[in-house]
């Protein structure tokens, strides 16, 4: 691979989640976002095998992604009902960030992502779709049912959002423990995708075990006081303090006894 391709593939592992969220704030529409990113990781393997890769390849991809939305929502037809949603509101008081508001769009796409209105199934389903970046099959073999029904059971939920206008933000501090639970959920489903991956030639998925490490503790961030989230980022900090021993330099399973117990 070249050196562009080899940059565009670790964005695309690295920056994945914060180019969608930041996207996605932008248009409030999940599937322009997703085409959006994905145009933007397209371009970028030209333009940096072209010029070089960006000394931040995250920034220049966020700009891409949402440089083409607006330019796709301008030649809409749909553009002056579109427009007002292009708009950040201006804050109220209420709106202030307080000491429960963490600025961070990726706590805003998985709390979308695990709205009350959805169905449990349907939260974390699009939660490790859009936010994790875990492919449609490998959510259908974590959830043991047909990529056909997991493919469909994302895009209905995708409309859910669009049709109920379900808003983009992070809830407000009295309406955080009646939403915590789905998201506690999908990020100890996250990290257990990546500990045991379901499909691949790789026991362990590194870059989904560190995104669920990174959402835990931004949770913890977010509601420090909360035992289940405590709970939560301690459990999957034990667990991962084991992960450079679980393999041999291969990528083979070791057994306990054959594990390297002083690292």
């Amino acid at each position: 691979m070249s050196l562009a391709e080899t940059a565009v593939a670790d964005a695309h592992r690295r920056e994945w989640t914060f180019v969608l969220a930041a996207t996605a704030r932008v248009t409030r529409d999940f599937d322009l976002a997703e085409e959006c990113v994905q145009e933007a990781y397209l371009s970028a393997l030209e333009a940096w095998e072209r010029d070089g890769v960006p000394a931040s390849p995250g920034a220049w991809l966020t700009t891409a992604a949402r440089r083409r939305a607006l330019d796709m929502v301008r030649r809409d037809q749909t553009l002056k009902k579109k427009l007002p949603l292009l708009i950040e509101p201006e804050e109220s008081e209420m709106d202030i960030p307080t000491e429960h508001a963490v600025p961070d769009d990726r706590l805003r796409l998985i709390f979308t992502c695990c709205h009350p209105a959805l169905a449990r199934e349907a939260q974390i389903a699009l939660t490790l779709r859009l936010v994790c970046g875990v492919t449609t099959d490998e959510i259908a073999k974590a959830f043991l049912v047909p990529d056909s029904t997991m493919a469909a059971r994302v895009t209905r939920a995708k409309k859910k959002i669009a049709a109920a206008r379900i808003p983009y933000r992070v809830p407000s501090a009295s309406e955080l423990p009646d939403r915590l639970d789905a998201v506690l959920t999908v990020v100890h489903l996250l990290y257990t995708t990546g500990h045991t991956a379901p499909a691949g030639d790789r026991l362990v998925r590194n870059d989904l075990v560190e995104r669920a490490l990174d959402l835990a503790r931004v949770l913890h961030t977010l509601m420090p006081d909360e035992r289940e989230v405590r709970g939560l980022l301690a459990l999957l900090m034990v667990t991962d303090a084991r992960r450079a021993t679980r393999t041999d330099a291969e990528g083979r399973l070791l057994l306990l006894e054959e594990q390297d117990r002083s690292l």
